[in-house]
């Protein structure tokens, strides 16, 4: 039977991961992999999960499963932490979620039960968007379109062109818009653009399908959300795939959330029905150890503070080396050709240089990134930091 399987090539970030760590240059820089680090190159575990782990290992009296949909009390926690404590729609019981492995799990159970309810149905993606959206929603069966969105000459937003799209996009169909942070181009819409978006989508039928992986690193929790919840108050059904992996730091630890938003709450009892049903046939039943760290820090007043506080400090970092950066390029190459990287947002950004260019900063440098440019910000630090620039100025 395998005998008939060909080798793939490798994945381009793995691939990198792979050549960076066999790389014996100590100056080496790793701006590829989409992790959070601090000031020393690590990934640190947030103080405020140190000690919601430690609370949860004193208290859990049992390794016995936990079922389809996670904890009842993360999935109550994670809805408000989206959707917003004051919600009408949670009010109005027309939100049910479940507990998933991570985002990408989000992502794949929603794309499971979107081709159950309206088989081969099209889903409409930024261009450009994460590399994963397309396998992941692909390979269920779904159907993948792009819309305008990133302007590569001016590292700025295609809004017009992507209303103009979305104008045309037919009812029934979804559009995936990422919540904040986009990756991998940072460029993030504004409020009014989030209006006119929700106004739109209320007009033209289609669903929306919002993918928030990095809530709390643009502007704040509730400001980073206020896209999903100003489209929630507009339409009928939307979906939300969300992630604790960046914001909680708990990468490792496969967190996330499908949420879905019905017409009714009987409409909501049944799609939940349907999607632990998806779940049952894919992985039944997610892991928990992650998902009762972000419960017990969500359900507990000085937790949630103290996380508030370091999430803080992540986002500052990584907008205060996004300043950093730019002014050191300038100074570096005496131009402000890299000014937008300051007015993006989260933790990616395209540096727009070609790839005879990216290669020689592999290869001359052992400075990786992605092909594309995409380079992740917060793998800068005062360590690092004029180091990139000095070799940046060289290749270009």
């Amino acid at each position: 039977m395998f005998e008939q399987l060909s080798a793939l090539p490798d994945d381009p970030i793995l691939g990198l991961m792979a050549a960076y760590r066999e790389d014996p240059n100590t100056n080496k820089v790793d701006l590829g992999v989409g992790v959070y680090r601090d000031n020393d190159g690590n990934t640190p575990i947030l103080d405020s999960v140190l000690e919601a782990q430690r609370r949860h290992n004193e208290q859990e009296s049992t390794k016995s499963y936990i079922g389809p949909p996670g904890e009842a009390e993360f999935n109550r926690a994670v809805q408000a932490l989206l959707f917003g404590t004051n919600s009408s729609v949670l009010a109005a019981g027309r939100v049910s979620s479940a507990q998933t492995p991570g985002g990408c799990g989000a992502l794949r159970v929603a794309a499971e039960l979107i081709d159950r309810a309206r088989p081969g149905a099209t889903i409409w993606v930024s261009d450009p968007t994460w590399a994963n959206h397309v396998p992941l929603l692909s390979d269920a069966g779904l159907a993948i379109k792009s819309y305008p969105y990133f302007d590569r000459q001016t590292s700025g937003l295609l809004f017009d062109d992507m209303m103009a799209t979305l104008d045309q996009v037919s009812a029934g169909d979804l559009v995936l818009l990422h919540g904040c942070c986009h990756n991998p181009c940072g460029v993030e819409l504004n409020n009014e653009q989030w209006g006119d978006i929700a106004t739109l989508a209320a007009n033209r039928g289609f669903t929306p399908f919002i993918d928030i992986a990095y809530q709390g690193l643009s502007a704040g929790i509730d400001e980073d959300a206020f896209g999903l919840r100003c489209i929630a108050e507009q339409v009928p059904e939307m979906l939300v795939a969300s992630s604790c992996s960046k914001n909680f730091g708990l990468y490792r630890e496969r967190v996330g959330s499908l949420a879905i938003l019905s017409k009714t709450s009987s409409e909501s009892a049944a799609v939940l029905s349907q999607m632990l049903n998806v779940i049952r046939g894919i992985y039944s039943m997610p892991p928990n150890h992650g998902g009762a760290i972000v419960k017990t820090i969500l359900n507990d007043e000085q937790l949630t503070t103290q996380w508030c506080n370091e999430l803080a400090q992540m986002r500052d970092r990584i907008n205060g080396l996004r300043d950093d950066f730019a002014s050191k390029l300038a100074a570096q190459i005496g131009e402000n050709r890299f000014d937008f990287i300051r007015e993006q947002r989260g933790m990616f950004s395209f540096l727009g240089i070609n790839e005879a260019q990216i290669s020689r900063l592999r290869d001359e440098f052992s400075i990786y990134m992605v092909d594309s440019s995409r380079i992740n910000v917060a793998g800068l630090n005062s360590h690092n930091i004029d180091y990139v620039c000095s070799a940046i100025g060289d290749v270009l």
